[in-house]
């Protein structure tokens, strides 16, 4: 096993650094907000009773008193008293705990609550994600990291200039910047080799491909069983957001599966620089089809666990069985089933860029 150098202690020690660093900072940053920010001391209970929901369904109603101090502003140091109450089944409200840190409006006739300070827990999930993605993937984890930095900047970028200018194709820009983030992913991450073209070509492909088809499906159905209802505050064509978010939301998979025929068929071929192109689609397809089952389930798991909370919600309320999946779970079922279309194209498609590559690179040899 190869013993770590002086540079990668060096980098582990800034890692840690950077880490308590963000902690100590996170936890003292009170006076950089322009809301009041109170943290809870204490908390009870003082009042509980049973109401009636709008579908007369009986839920309990809390009624919670806690003391707070205030952590910045002109009145930094003070105590308040702040009354929440909230119901059993926390739909849209929630119980306070010791510690918990709130944004409140402070008044002479009583203190609003307006939210929850969470940077704190926030900064700590990325922490975990970080160490772990550098303990595993060590250098390739650190570079995977750069190119999660850069394409979160892109897709900020992208969206703010649709914002300034809602005529521009929200689509359109959604495309230049699934090109960007395929390229700038892909070099970064394995460098600038043939299994990185193979992938970037099958993913381009493989992403564009399900997309065209799962708009020609829309036009053909006349878009019947999609329910816009969650997009309805916005003011742009809701047909235009969903078809940009099917954009983004397939290339993750693609990518995923596009890298993988890559990188596995040129492992064949350096590990037996012989052998032939029938061994390696025979290879690529059982890859391919031991893959696709799987990747087409993490996309299904990824979009319906959003809508989880909502479905007991309306369960809870009594709806239909049918009219709560069909207004929670359509879009999000035809998000995963676009991605599936995208992930079963890019099989084939990673098998014969791969292979066209690899024959070149023997050309070459």
């Amino acid at each position: 096993m190869k013993k770590p150098t002086f540079k990668t202690y060096a980098i582990y020690g800034l890692v840690v650094i950077l880490f308590i660093s963000s902690l100590i900072f996170i936890n003292n940053n009170h006076h950089l907000y322009s809301k009041t920010i109170a943290e809870i001391t204490s908390t009870k209970i003082t009042e509980t009773q049973q109401v009636e929901d709008t579908y007369n369904n009986l839920d309990t109603l809390y009624t919670q008193r806690m003391t707070a101090v205030i952590k910045n502003g002109e009145r930094e140091g003070e105590e308040i008293e702040i009354l929440n109450q909230y119901s059993s089944t926390g739909a849209v409200d929630t119980q306070y705990k010791v510690g918990n840190e709130l944004f409140v409006t402070v008044s002479e006739d009583a203190t609003t609550i307006e939210g929850v300070k969470r940077d704190t827990y926030n900064i700590l999930v990325a922490w975990v994600f970080i160490f772990i993605l550098l303990l595993v993937g060590r250098k390739q984890g650190f570079l995977s990291l750069i190119s999660l930095v850069i394409n979160a900047l892109i897709l900020s970028y992208a969206i703010d200039l649709y914002l300034k200018n809602t005529e521009n194709s929200l689509v359109l820009i959604c495309g230049i910047s699934v090109v960007l983030f395929t390229v700038i992913s892909l070099l970064l991450v394995n460098g600038r080799n043939e299994k990185t073209y193979a992938a970037i070509v099958a993913t381009l492909l493989g992403t564009f491909s399900s997309l065209f088809i799962t708009y020609l499906a829309l036009v053909a159905t006349g878009e019947q069983g999609l329910r816009y209802e969650e997009m309805q505050f916005l003011t742009v064509p809701y047909q235009t957001v969903f078809l940009a978010g099917l954009f983004i939301g397939s290339l993750g998979a693609v990518m995923d599966v596009a890298i993988t025929m890559s990188s596995s068929l040129f492992m064949l071929y350096e590990k037996k620089p012989s052998i032939t192109v029938k061994e390696l689609k025979d290879s690529g397809l059982s890859i391919g089809t031991d893959i696709m089952g799987t990747m087409t389930n993490i996309l299904f798991f990824a979009y319906v666990c959003g809508s989880i909370p909502m479905l007991i919600i309306y369960l809870m309320s009594g709806s239909p069985l049918g009219f709560t999946l069909t207004m929670n779970l359509s879009l999000e079922l035809a998000r995963a089933l676009a991605g599936g279309i995208g992930i079963v194209l890019t099989i084939p498609l990673g098998l014969f860029t791969s292979i066209y590559f690899i024959n070149k690179k023997r050309s070459r040899a």
